[in-house]
């Protein structure tokens, strides 16, 4: 309570208060003016408290002279100088002025005056009572009474903040921990399609309970704790999937955990046990990519396809040069069938499928992004968008070499062209051993802020991922092209509340023209606290 009034009586306009009220008392009489402008570190205690800031005041002096604006012809000078030398209620700005011809509300007054109040005690209570005289006491008694209202309201809110913290205090979650929340639910529904496709309007929702702990500032331990209903509209097929499409059961999980922490002044590391993917170890280079909860609606709108090739348990280096270019490294082992905490043959963290990654991110202005990614996989489930093309190859093994471009130029504050180009060559490993060769790429624009801050417009074009060479009967090389065309727009309710509708528009699906194509529609809604 003291520090309180004490930051309110180092004010300026407090001082002035102050000056006045002594000159006052020598007339016999006690004025107020209207205020007509705020000083730096004045509170305007009328309509609510506010925070003061103590850097702004400089610390309390102990002469009238150290004061520049302050001349002894004032006619206030005796009565600021007492007020200096006898009870040290004097403060002034950071230049070294006073400012005393700043206006004040009665409220700042009264708060001036218990200061005063407050400084006497002080005085009395340290046996320097004699520095105090009976004039004094009757001055400070008479404005006492003529402002016991604004003292009583002044206490009794400064009484109920205090009650208030406490109450937070007492009942705050953790001093190193952060609860947060979200929840998509989305509708969905195939609109066109090929006849035995499953054309039924759907309701899915994807629950997740994060809790964010920090032990050293600088730290973070990352917990989630998810359930997923959420199934992709046409199951038989590859393409279309949405991003955020789950096991379509009720079923609560530890969907990831991850410890993040500095490695000197430029490396962060990551340990990933459970959930790891590409995003928790660089960025994808694309303005869409919202983790499923916000951006693109689709698996393929979101990010490069290649980089659904590392999943997983592992580490992760981040090593930024300089703020223009990153370097960053993973491994993540284990597949959601063969984890990496599976001890049997040909399982584990370095004896069963892993995906490595080398990236390196380039950032030659704030609106461009440039991102070169190398991904080695082994026994991961092979990067093809055909159903056709993959229909044998649950018992094979694979190693794979991706490459991937990524891109992101900001033409304008409202306008984001992007896209990614991805190579893939994986060999077969057993059976009939031979190579293939996928390619996919897309073009993206992203409309930031359209309609209204906070909002993201999206269109995406471009081809999933298509097997354009094969040399194993294991793996159909696809005669056709599909094209993948998507449009969304994300629109923000509220802090806690974003909408997204949107159509994925599938050409040829499975890269066969005798396929009719695919439109499919949803409507995602976020929830997040």
């Amino acid at each position: 309570m003291q520090k309180f009034w004490a930051y309110l009586l180092a004010s300026p306009a407090i001082c002035g208060a102050m000056l006045s009220m002594a000159t006052g008392a020598s007339a016999g009489e006690v004025t107020t003016t209207t205020e007509t402008s705020k000083p730096i570190g004045v509170t305007n205690l009328t309509p609510k408290l506010e925070k003061i800031n103590q850097q702004e005041l400089i610390s309390q002096v102990t002469s009238v002279s150290q004061l520049s604006d302050v001349q002894s012809t004032d006619w206030a000078f005796q009565a600021l100088r007492s007020l200096v030398e006898r009870y040290g209620c004097i403060a002034g700005y950071p230049n070294g002025t006073y400012r005393g011809n700043l206006a004040m509300t009665r409220y700042k007054f009264a708060a001036g005056l218990n200061g005063c109040l407050d400084r006497v005690n002080e005085l009395i209570a340290t046996a320097t009572a004699d520095l105090v005289t009976k004039q004094d006491l009757a001055t400070l008694q008479k404005l006492r009474e003529e402002f016991a209202a604004e003292l009583a309201i002044l206490r009794g809110r400064v009484d109920a903040l205090e009650a208030r913290a406490a109450e937070l205090e007492a009942n705050q979650f953790s001093t190193t921990s952060k609860l947060q929340g979200q929840v998509v639910a989305v509708f969905s529904d195939v609109f066109a399609g090929n006849s035995g496709d499953n054309k039924n309007t759907t309701l899915g929702a994807r629950a997740r309970i994060e809790f964010v702990s920090s032990f050293t500032g600088q730290d973070t331990l990352f917990t989630r704790i998810e359930s997923n209903n959420i199934n992709s509209p046409i199951s038989s097929l590859q393409q279309g999937n949405l991003f955020f499409a789950g096991s379509g059961t009720n079923d609560a999980f530890l969907g990831t955990l991850w410890y993040k922490f500095p490695v000197g002044k430029k490396t962060q590391a990551i340990a990933i046990a459970t959930g790891g993917a590409a995003d928790d170890l660089t960025s994808t280079v694309n303005i869409s990519d919202g983790d499923g909860a916000f951006g693109a609606l689709s698996t393929f709108g979101t990010r490069n396809p290649i980089y659904n090739q590392i999943s997983g348990a592992g580490l992760g280096v981040n090593h930024q040069f300089n703020k223009n270019m990153t370097l960053s490294l993973g491994y993540l082992a284990g597949t959601s069938d063969n984890p990496a905490s599976n001890p049997a043959s040909k399982n584990g963290l370095f004896d069963g499928p892993y995906g490595a990654i080398a990236q390196l991110t380039l950032k030659p202005c704030d609106r461009i992004a440039l991102g070169l990614t190398y991904i080695n996989s082994y026994n991961q489930p092979i990067l093809i968008g055909s159903e056709a093309a993959t229909s044998d190859i649950t018992s094979e093994a694979f190693s794979s070499n991706s490459y991937g471009l990524q891109a992101s130029v900001g033409i304008s504050e409202k306008f984001v062209l992007g896209g990614w180009g991805g190579y893939t060559r994986s060999q077969v490993l057993t059976r009939d051993k031979g190579d293939v060769e996928i390619w996919n790429y897309a073009v993206t624009l992203g409309f930031p802020d359209l309609g209204k801050k906070g909002n993201l417009a999206g269109i995406i074009l471009g081809m999933e991922p298509k097997v354009t060479s094969s040399s194993t009967s294991v793996v159909s090389e696809d005669l056709d092209t599909s094209y993948h065309i998507k449009a969304f727009y994300q629109y923000k309710i509220s802090d806690n509340i974003t909408i997204t509708p949107g159509v994925i528009w599938i050409t040829a699906p499975d890269h066969n023209d005798t396929n009719n194509d695919v439109v499919i529609g949803a409507l995602r809604t976020t929830f997040s606290f």
